[in-house]
Formats: structure tokens, sequence, C-alpha cells
């Protein structure tokens, strides 16, 4: 019979997404304060693969990733999801902009094999981890490239996402052997 290990920690990943560039610095500030330094961030790009943010956060969507450098243990995400629930919530409710929902974060968290991303919203491919909050593995990394599942979100199967994931997935290498000494 195989005993439970302790799962190995992760790096922690946020979509940040806003049409405000206010927004996205007013971001970074807060996520640093709450997980630490940045050690990546992507390249911001057009988020135009769905219309479904347009009613309650406008058009001309950017969208980035930021890539944390301290790990974190899996079962925080739950935690996490919510502590970026809360910061949406804080800045909406300074009414600086004309929207209800002025930013976007989306915690996941990325290990060898694969990205989590967590979510309010249950789906027959999501498994409920607590507090109101799902986990979904929206890409799996197989044959050296992160590949996506039929319920993958456009965007994540975007290039631009893939290549900022490949540099994502080799710092979280070398944040491993920093963390074992080697």
């Amino acid at each position: 019979m195989a005993e439970p290990r302790s799962p190995a920690p992760a790096l922690l990943v946020i979509a940040v997404f806003s049409r405000h560039e206010e927004a996205f610095t007013w971001a970074q500030g807060r996520l640093e304060a709450l997980f630490g330094p940045i050690g990546l961030a992507s390249e911001p790009y057009l988020f135009d693969q769905t219309t479904y943010y347009e009613a309650s956060m406008g058009r001309d969507l950017r969208k980035c990733f930021l890539a944390f450098e301290r790990l974190v243990l899996p079962d925080r995400l739950a935690d996490i999801k919510r502590q970026t629930n809360a910061l949406e919530h804080e800045l909406a409710a300074t009414r600086r902009y004309p929207e209800v929902r002025p930013l976007n974060l989306d915690p996941g968290l990325l290990v060898l094999g694969k990205l989590v991303l967590a979510t309010t919203k249950d789906q027959a491919h999501r498994i409920y981890l607590r507090d109101g909050i799902f986990a979904e593995v929206t890409l799996h990394y197989q044959a050296g490239v992160f590949e996506p599942w039929p319920w993958t979100y456009a965007d994540y199967r975007l290039p631009c996402v893939h290549e900022f994931l490949q540099q994502a997935r080799a710092y979280y290498r070398q944040r491993l052997r920093e963390k074992s000494g080697g």
C-alpha cells in the first residue's frame, strides 16, 4: 500500500487583466504585499478571445501573468483565490473606474506536469476545494510542451501564453533546485 506524501511546493502564477494601466500597477503592488516578490512577468497581450467579460470590465482588455518567487503549498490555492477576489472587490469599491469590475485576478499553481487554476464556478471537470473554490487542470505538460484540454480557455491556448509558461516552468525548476540546496 502506498503511503501518502506531502506534495512539492508549487509556483504561484496569477493572471491579471484589465483595461486600465493603473489597475495593473495597483494589483502588482498589492499582490507583492501578499505573496512576495515577483520573479517573472509576461508581456501584456490583448485579451480578445471572448466577450464574456465585456459587460462588467469593458473592452480593450489586456492580460499578463505574474509568477512569484516564493513557492507555495498546493493546499493554499483556495485561500489565494479568496485573497485575490478580495483585492478585486477592494479596487472596485474605490469607484475610480467606470466598470463594476475594473480588475480580474486569476491565480493558479504551476508544477512540472500541469497548470491548475482556481475558480468559483463549478463544472464537470472541476474539483471542489473548499470555501466556494474549485480547481481545474487547465493545461498539462507532455512531450516538452503544455497541452490544452477540451475545456481549456482560448487564451491559454495562445503561443505567447505557452511561451511564458515554458519560462515559468524553467524558473520553477530553478526555484526547486535552490530550495533543495542543489
